[in-house]
């Protein structure tokens, strides 16, 4: 395993590392921000604009952190990882934790800060789950029954709990990001069949049940029919739709956008982040951004395509599809195409618990695939 050299300085890790995929984050966050400012700013003034570049430093220095550590050590560390995200979501569930929306998925922090530990859970995942696999592929062999149980098993326990909330959508994120890292370990059909039939069961309860609370039901109702819409919730999504619509081709420019400056949609700084770069910087400003996080999720699978180490391979597929799954649904339900679940945009969306974890993913994405350092011409002993 490839470990950093002795005494080996920060920048020349990151000079070894993709540039491109940390410039991709980079501007995504930046041009986050300035959408988070123009969406609160009628408001609020700068305060989620200072809040947002906050949390995006904190991002960045927890990368940092990570991107320190080797192969080795990630591995290790794996299912402390996991634990720490089971932990956040049982305590979720007791007093600790906040209900918004109709959703217990918050823990409230001194001074006005909180933590949403299902995005701590999904970084967890992206490690625990491929050091569970990754034996199956060094072995060049299918994982084992008893391997796919396990990790079906390690799944389940966040899933569940989430699904408590109830959070719909970042349990889908969660069984899709599982789903990719069973279908590159080489898990059977039937085994992907299975995940595919549960999930699909599960989401027939989601609507079947009292499981959802109310106000999510409301807006998956809202989604099918739009006229059926007892919270405004139908209404909210046709702004959001109208706001994009009325950018055109080159947008009404930044902080003029009409409706994002009468504060007219709910939750547009979060959820509907992407809708104020429809309106203010128009399709080529919107295309920009899908362009930005498809290079993103682009590069992170190319990394884990050409590695020959399993475990950096299934990391690397576990964050591609995370960030994938999750940026295809916030901006379907932006475009009324899919329903609204909640699930920021990565990178972009103002809150500090998506904001830490996907620069925690990325930072052990960059770890892991990190090229090694060179001593004299050659590799550095142990790679």
């Amino acid at each position: 395993m490839p470990r950093a050299t002795k005494g080996e300085g920060l920048g020349s890790q990151l000079l070894r590392s993709d540039l491109v995929l940390i410039a991709a984050a980079l501007i995504a966050s930046g041009l986050g921000a300035l959408l988070v400012h123009s969406a609160t700013r009628a408001d609020s003034g700068s305060a989620y604009l200072v809040r947002h570049l906050l949390n995006l430093g904190i991002g960045g220095l927890l990368a940092l952190v990570v991107v320190r550590l080797d192969r080795a050590t990630l591995r290790a560390l794996a299912p402390f990882v996991y634990l720490a995200g089971v932990l956040g979501l049982v305590l979720v569930l007791t007093p600790l934790g906040a209900e918004v929306n109709g959703s217990r998925s918050w823990i409230r922090l001194p001074g006005g800060f909180s933590l949403q530990p299902s995005e701590l859970a999904k970084v967890g995942l992206c490690v625990a789950l491929p050091m569970l696999l990754a034996p199956a592929a060094e072995r060049r062999q299918r994982p084992r029954v008893r391997e796919i149980l396990l990790a079906g098993a390690v799944t389940a326990v966040p899933v569940l709990l989430v699904m408590a909330q109830p959070d719909l959508g970042s349990a889908l994120v969660l069984v899709a990001l599982a789903l990719g890292v069973l279908v590159v370990s080489g898990a059977s059909w039937p085994w992907l069949a299975g995940v595919v039939v549960a999930v699909a069961g599960a989401v027939t309860a989601a609507f079947t049940t009292p499981l959802l609370s109310p106000y999510q039901r409301d807006r998956l109702t809202a989604f099918l029919d739009p006229s059926a819409d007892p919270l405004g919730i139908g209404y909210q999504t046709q702004q959001v739709r109208r706001a994009i619509a009325g950018g055109g081709w080159g947008g009404q420019g930044l902080h003029e956008g009409e409706m994002t400056s009468s504060g007219v949609i709910p939750f547009q700084e979060t959820d509907f982040v992407f809708s104020v770069a429809g309106e203010e910087l128009g399709f080529v400003g919107a295309a920009f951004v899908v362009v930005l996080l498809a290079l993103v999720v682009g590069r992170i699978a190319l990394a884990g395509m050409r590695s020959e180490d399993p475990f950096v391979r299934l990391v690397c597929w576990a964050v591609a599809a995370w960030f994938a799954v999750q940026s295809v649904e916030n901006i379907g339900m932006n475009l009324g195409l899919l329903p609204v679940t909640g699930l920021p945009l990565p990178f972009l969306s103002y809150g500090g618990s998506s904001m830490f974890a996907c620069w925690a993913a990325l930072g052990v994405v960059v770890a892991v695939t990190r090229e090694p350092a060179r001593r004299g011409g050659r590799r550095a002993l142990g790679d």
